[in-house]
């Protein structure tokens, strides 16, 4: 087990690099962020002098290999915009999306769960259908489609929820301006695992040891709960890992919609100003969250399936 985790994190820290170095090529190409720390009227003299002291008059890979130094000791630069460390400025947004997401996930798994359970128990029945009539709509619809569909009935026709920002009324005011984001951005994962716990689930219920517990006399809750929902889960506690990546990346579009204060909307509006270290740091930052979450999914199979073995 030692040497799979080892082996992991080497594979995480390659993944990160990657991923940093690719952003940070695009950057590059984008333009010279030197105009962004002078003023309008600055002379040639002026602006070639601060963009020597910031840096960019140095190759890009030098650049890079410069961030990646910082990176090791916690340091993700300044940002150009605001003046302040982009560590501070991510960490300060970094709750509001896990919050997010967490709850995006969280939400989806409560009702994919159970919704696939009955539904595999109760085959072509009323029940079935409408959980995968459910699940067809939910991976059918764009999240800034469904996201705006929900703020205008919700929000602005019934008025049962807040049409955007994050609350700061206490915990019940934060959690109604959580609920419809988080729906909207758990959309796709709740129908993708639906789908996905009903057919492992039936998978399940064919195999000669199920069958064996109910020949048994075990009541039908029992050998589901028991017997065959563990098995059923292991594929669906796989799929946790890339929704975890997937909801980041979706978080994006679910904050500007919903005027989200996270590390998404934040990303984008560093991208418009063209602030390169707020933007790479935000992107390592994520980054790292998803190898970790990965990490933890990957070392969860042995606990649900000792048929697992780590070399």
């Amino acid at each position: 087990m030692t040497t799979y985790i080892i082996r992991r994190l080497l594979q995480s820290i390659i993944v990160v690099i990657g991923v940093t170095l690719l952003v940070y090529m695009i950057l590059f190409q984008t333009g010279d962020p030197t105009f962004l720390s002078v003023s309008p009227d600055a002379t040639a003299d002026e602006i070639a002098r601060v963009r020597h002291q910031l840096g960019y008059d140095r190759p890009w890979f030098v650049q890079y290999g410069d961030f990646l130094g910082g990176l090791v000791r916690g340091d993700l630069g300044t940002s150009l915009r605001q003046q302040r460390p982009v560590f501070d400025i991510v960490t300060e947004k970094l709750p509001a999306t896990l919050e997010l997401t967490v709850a995006a996930l969280a939400l989806a798994l409560v009702v994919a769960i159970p919704a696939g359970i009955v539904s595999a128990t109760r085959r072509n029945s009323i029940w079935d259908n409408l959980a995968m009539l459910g699940a067809l709509a939910g991976q059918s619809m764009p999240v800034f489609f469904l996201g705006i569909m929900l703020l205008y009935i919700f929000g602005g026709q019934l008025g049962w929820f807040p049409i955007g920002g994050k609350g700061q009324g206490g915990f019940i005011d934060e959690l109604r301006h959580l609920v419809l984001p988080a729906v909207a951005l758990g959309s796709v994962s709740m129908a993708r695992n639906t789908r996905l716990m009903r057919s492992n689930l039936l998978e399940v219920l064919s195999q000669d040891y199920i069958r064996t517990a109910k020949a048994k006399g075990l009541k039908e809750y029992r050998v589901v709960l028991g017997h065959a929902l563990k098995n059923s889960l292991i594929p669906v506690i796989t799929i946790i890992g890339l929704d975890f990546s997937v909801l980041l990346g979706g978080a994006v579009v679910t904050e500007t919609v919903f005027a989200w204060p996270g590390v998404g909307s934040m990303a984008v509006k560093a991208i418009g100003q063209r602030d390169f270290p707020v933007v790479v740091g935000s992107v390592t930052i994520l980054s790292l969250l998803f190898v970790f979450i990965n990490l933890l999914v990957d070392l969860t199979y042995g606990y649900l399936d000792p048929r697992i073995r780590y070399g």
